[in-house]
């Protein structure tokens, strides 16, 4: 059950943020969503014991993941396709962990990553021969490279060993609150900031609320907790519903269409990640009762 719900809270949350930007430009967005991780949480939670270079790495892959993310959602992707192309972030790490690790990949997870593969080059292909404002080349990059910045995370998560999960995050958003406030300056500009600021209606705060407590201090909190009590072949597979609510709240509250092609999309991308946790599943130790 707790499972389910921190992937509703995942899902959901692409249509929240499309919200948000009702009130906030994309960058000023997500820098006021780390400050929120951050302040007042950091007086009382303690620094983790991790090095220093690790939070830093952290909180600048964040900067790069939601940054990217918020841009592309902007007007270059609809919060549903959004949801699905994220979770490409798993054969992204993957792929770093065979180049920084020497891990291998299971004959399985090469005709998973064929699957995915297929579905986001059935997106790109709808990018450039439609123009109905579902997803543009443009946004596609953004969030293939948003789901790098994920995966490079997932590696400093994984250097860094066992952690205190909720002083990470807290502390790391320390470091994605700088960059993302520069590139909301040079980008956006001071009088937007201020005038969205001053303008902001509870919808746009409450967004950004909802996004540093429920969707990242309570979300990955409880999805820790999970990974602590129950092995991670048990509760990863919880993931895939991600793209499930998220699109569906996207057609719900945003009208969101489901042609065809997304459909095909969808299926492709999600069966090839359900193959991929298949071959992990099966790899897997034995956990012991």
């Amino acid at each position: 059950m707790w499972a389910v719900a921190v992937t509703a809270l995942w899902g959901v949350n692409f249509v929240v943020i499309k919200w948000s930007m009702v009130d906030f430009p994309p960058f000023l967005l997500a820098s006021g969503r780390f400050a929120m991780c951050v302040l007042p949480w950091i007086f009382f939670v303690r620094r983790p014991a991790v090095s220093w270079a690790s939070l830093v790495a952290f909180g600048a892959c964040g900067a790069g993941q939601f940054g990217l993310l918020f841009f592309a959602l902007r007007a270059d992707v609809s919060p549903g396709l959004a949801s699905l192309l994220m979770q490409s972030q798993a054969f992204f790490t993957i792929g770093l962990s065979m180049v920084l690790r020497g891990e291998r990949m299971k004959q399985l997870q090469y005709v998973a990553l064929g699957l995915v593969v297929a579905g986001i080059a059935l997106i790109g292909w709808h990018a450039v021969s439609s123009g109905d404002g579902s997803i543009t080349l443009i946004g596609l990059a953004m969030l293939l490279a948003g789901a790098m910045c994920w995966a490079l995370g997932n590696t400093v998560v994984r250097h860094a060993g066992r952690i205190d999960a909720l002083g990470f995050l807290v502390w790391s958003s320390l470091f994605a609150v700088p960059p993302l406030f520069l590139l909301s300056l040079g980008f956006e500009g001071w009088d937007l900031i201020t005038r969205s600021a001053r303008a902001a209606t509870w919808v746009g705060w409450g967004g950004m609320l909802w996004q540093a407590l429920a969707n990242t201090l309570l979300g990955f909190g409880v999805w820790n907790w999970l990974l602590a009590r129950y092995p991670a072949a048990t509760v990863a597979p919880f993931s895939l519903l991600v793209p499930v609510f998220g699109m569906s709240a996207s057609t719900l509250f945003l009208g969101e269409s489901l042609p065809l092609w997304k459909l095909a999309a969808a299926v492709l991308v999600m069966a090839g990640l359900a193959l991929n946790v298949r071959a992990s599943r099966a790899g897997a130790p034995p956990v012991a009762p």
